[in-house]
């Protein structure tokens, strides 16, 4: 998947805890792109099978709700991991922006191991 997309599933979780109906609007906010650009992703992402669109609500189907669970729980480890590293929690969140997409499986399994054993 697609950092952008992986972007957008992410945002839409985060932006369901905070309100009953995500709508385009809010994305697009949240995000800093335009109305447009989010139409043409909400529309791949839902034809894809991760979201369902009604009304103009937009909700992450199950499968959409797996992949965005996946992109915050990898956030907030480099989060964790890099603010008890000393990291400023500013620059720790961008940066964990960035590793989020690129981080593997494995690697995640390993730092999330450590992470525990440290008791971070």
């Amino acid at each position: 998947m697609r950092q952008s997309a992986e972007d957008y599933l992410e945002t839409i979780l985060l932006l369901s805890r905070e309100k009953e109906k995500v709508r385009a609007v809010d994305i697009a906010n949240a995000l800093g792109v335009t109305k447009p650009s989010v139409t043409v992703a909400v529309k791949q992402l839902d034809e894809k099978g991760y979201l369902i669109v009604d009304k103009g609500d937009i909700r992450l189907t199950g499968l959409g709700f797996v992949e965005a669970r996946k992109v915050l729980d990898r956030h907030q480890l480099l989060v964790r991991l890099l603010v008890g590293m000393g990291v400023p929690s500013e620059i720790a969140e961008v940066d964990a922006c960035k590793g989020e997409h690129v981080l593997s499986a494995e690697t995640y399994r390993y730092l999330e191991a450590y992470i525990r054993k440290e008791n971070w």
